[in-house]
């Protein structure tokens, strides 16, 4: 009896030895693989939208002497010198500082550019009407200047243009109430982007 339990425990410690022995090899054999790496850099930068600030500046209205049934009319080109797409609006907003209130005489027209002449921009001011109506205290002219996508909003994409033509008349009916009359305007281009913008 005891010889079998002899026996037993020298197989027993013989198998422990031939594991540990494989293991040991196989530990071994797991540092002898062959192995590579790869790795990729990522650049991530924004892209912009920008409203040429000194193409609208160069829209000129301003007028004196304007008498019953004159009109003023000029181009602006809307410029996008960013990368991506944007839309934009356009709002007007009048005072009238001698409370005579020309500003409600107005009249005020914006189309795109010229269908017969492109040429020379709002000479036969026959293009898209995109406003027509009085001027008012505050008008939402073309598009809405709330953020999202709304009705009449323009679009253009990065490195674009497009020419506008404005028209601001003092209709032939106008009475002497509004004669030496004063009213100042601040047309306000707001852009903002499309991506991600619904």
């Amino acid at each position: 009896m005891n010889t079998m339990n002899t026996r037993g425990r020298r197989r027993l410690a013989a198998l422990a030895i031939g594991l540990g022995l494989l293991g040991t090899f196989s530990a071994a054999m797991s540092l002898a693989v062959f192995t590579d790496q790869e790795t990729v850099d990522g650049t991530f930068s924004t892209g912009s939208i920008v409203l040429d600030a000194a193409e609208i500046d160069a829209l000129t209205l301003s007028v004196a002497a304007l008498m019953p049934g004159d009109a003023v009319t000029d181009d602006v080109v809307v410029e996008n010198d960013g990368t991506a797409q944007l839309r934009y609006a356009i709002s007007t907003a009048t005072t009238d500082p001698d409370g005579k209130g020309l500003r409600d005489a107005l009249n005020v027209t914006i189309r795109t550019i010229d269908v017969t002449t492109p040429g020379t921009p709002c000479n036969d001011f026959d293009g898209t009407i995109l406003y027509d109506g009085v001027m008012g205290a505050a008008t939402a002219a073309v598009g809405s200047p709330a953020a999202g996508a709304d009705a009449g909003d323009r679009t253009l994409a990065g490195l674009s243009n497009e020419t506008l033509c404005f028209r601001v008349s003092l209709p032939l009916a106008t009475g002497n109430a509004h004669a030496a009359a004063t009213a100042v305007t601040t047309f306000t281009f707001d852009a903002e982007q499309t991506a991600n913008n619904p």
